[in-house]
């Protein structure tokens, strides 16, 4: 056993999302958003490097010499899944190692909107699951693979990294690879993934010009693909993916991403105002018409408004949402306030519907 098993045991029994551990400081987890102070002795710089180089594999060690920081997967058996990173700072080494649950949260458990349910119904297009670092985007996407998976009698192929939510066959053959571990880059898997009969194909991160594009190419040509990015609105999201490219390429990239996008799901979560973990806010945007035609023109600062008056389609806005969840008595104002993109907007809604802010 690991020495390391013992502090990753403790944060799942703890309900924790990440184990940090830093050179001349004590443990920390991050515990329904907050960080916490293990009762522990602060490591040495050479006891962070032991505990870190313990469980990294071989690949990794070999990386983390040359290069200072390495992503890895670690599986406690009983106990969870784990995303890895190893790093050093001006202290020494360090690591965040994040929990993912070996059960997975089904989308009835996950109360997801019902819309989204619609874009796992789909046969093809790009449908893109966004928000910050740690606002849920995995689970959310695993809760949509393994509706897929319950549901449809397809091939699912994923490409992540590292490999996070293990899926099992139910009604799809899925085939899960990793980046490094089973491929050489993001943009290589994608590539062979047509050559291999997918139905589905799930990217884990677009996060770079030839992935993006093979992506879109790839929902272009019949295919449903799922992709993330770290951008916090749906209308940021198409900016993002556009800006990527080379300015004498975005015209047709518009033109190509009008066509092949089918909705975008950007998310973030909040504390519970009763302090027992976190709830996710969404925005969705579903694309019709009316959005293709202003993805087509350039004019994504109008797809706000088409949003808010599009709400009975299934679209909502990220302060809609935020609203809700306060008016719900589930987050509280301020938090809410915190995580808007347009707070003034937020703040005026919040005192029309009579919430205290």
């Amino acid at each position: 056993m690991a020495e390391l098993d013992r502090f990753l045991t403790f944060l799942q029994k703890q309900g924790g999302s990440d184990l940090h551990l830093a050179s001349n400081s004590r443990p920390m987890i991050r515990l329904h958003g907050s960080m916490v102070p293990l009762n522990a002795e602060p490591f040495a710089a050479a006891q962070v490097e032991k505990l870190l180089l313990e469980i990294m594999p071989e690949r990794n060690r070999e990386e983390f010499k040359a290069h200072n920081d390495t992503d890895f997967a670690y599986e406690l058996a009983g106990v969870a899944r784990f995303r890895c990173n190893g790093f050093r700072d001006r202290h020494g080494a360090g690591g965040v190692f994040r929990l993912i649950p070996t059960k997975i949260m089904t989308f009835e458990e996950l109360a997801l909107p019902e819309v989204v349910r619609t874009f796992c119904q789909l046969p093809k297009g790009l449908v893109l699951v966004t928000g910050p670092t740690g606002s849920g985007k995995s689970t959310t996407l695993c809760a949509m693979m393994d509706l897929i998976n319950r549901t449809r009698k397809d091939h699912v192929i994923t490409i992540e990294d590292p490999i996070e939510f293990v899926h099992e066959n139910k009604q799809c053959l899925i085939n899960q690879r990793e980046v490094y571990a089973h491929t050489d880059s993001f943009a290589r898997a994608l590539r062979a993934a047509l050559r291999e009969d997918p139905d589905i194909v799930l990217v884990g991160e677009m996060r770079d010009l030839e992935t993006t594009h093979i992506a879109i190419e790839t929902a272009e040509t019949g295919h449903l693909v799922f992709g993330t990015l770290h951008t916090t609105t749906a209308p940021s999201t198409i900016d993002r993916l556009i800006d990527q490219f080379p300015a004498d390429r975005q015209e047709q990239i518009r033109t190509m991403l009008s066509t092949s996008l089918k909705g975008v799901v950007a998310q973030t979560l909040l504390k519970r105002k009763d302090g027992k973990g976190r709830v996710a806010a969404l925005e969705v945007l579903i694309v019709n018409s009316a959005v293709q035609n202003n993805i087509r023109e350039a004019k994504t600062f109008q797809l706000p408004s088409i949003m808010q008056v599009s709400t009975k389609l299934g679209m909502v806005c990220l302060n809609d949402a935020l609203l809700r969840l306060v008016l719900e008595d589930k987050v509280e104002a301020r938090e809410a306030i915190s995580k808007a993109v347009d707070k003034e907007d937020l703040k005026a809604k919040l005192k029309v519907a009579g919430a205290d802010v």
